[in-house]
């Protein structure tokens, strides 16, 4: 559910997370849930089929993006778009001079490495599988069915994403500063997510948990 406090804008939940307020509904959960899928799937994965134009940076008219929505959701407001962007906690998405695109997650080609600041982080972190561990360390990090690999910039968030997919993860930490040194590009795309077109095996090494 999104909501909106007078004083802290949008949230998702029942109540502030800065005042404990109630605040105004926007959207219900099942709304959510369909707006999300939408918007995720015309700025990351088939803007054409939806109707709408994207840039080589991955922008969209957000205006463009809103009149196509209203086609297919009646209830589709300007102002529940603007608050499913606001309120995500993963920052997937970002909106500026009237345009809209997503921070990561794409299968549609865009460059996304001139536009984004150089990640400054010493190292990075890459959850997988058991079976996929030696794979990579033997052959270097690839994106599968995206454009760009998606490294985390702390164990723990890397061990979050990599649970979704196995049970018993492995974590590879990444040598982001030899890399980068080296002449690979790394990006940061928000406060969890930095973005390369791949990373070469001398960069990688399994990392165990802090006791």
């Amino acid at each position: 559910m999104i909501r909106k406090c007078k004083e802290h804008g949008y949230f998702r939940g029942k109540i502030c997370p800065d005042c404990g307020e109630e605040g105004r509904y926007v959207l219900d959960d099942d709304r959510e849930e369909r707006l999300g899928r939408f918007v995720s799937g015309a700025l990351r994965h088939f803007p054409e089929d939806v109707g709408i134009e994207m840039d080589s940076l991955g922008w969209v008219e957000l205006n463009q993006l809103c009149d196509v929505m209203k086609k297919r959701y009646k209830w589709g407001t300007m102002e529940r778009l603007i608050s499913l962007v606001e309120s995500d906690r993963k920052g997937r998405y970002e909106i500026e001079d009237n345009f809209i695109r997503a921070r990561y997650g794409h299968s549609v080609d865009v460059d996304l490495m001139s536009d984004y600041p150089e990640n400054d982080l010493p190292y990075l972190y890459y959850g997988v599988s058991q079976e996929e561990a030696d794979m990579l360390l033997d052959n270097g990090i690839s994106p599968i069915r995206q454009c760009y690999v998606h490294l985390s910039t702390t164990f723990e968030k890397s061990r979050e994403a990599a649970l979704v997919h196995t049970d018993n993860p492995v974590i590879i930490e990444v040598d982001a500063n030899a890399a980068q040194q080296d002449g690979v590009d790394i990006v940061s795309v928000n406060a969890d997510i930095v973005l390369a077109r791949g990373i070469p095996p001398e960069y990688l090494s399994v990392v165990e948990p802090e006791e």
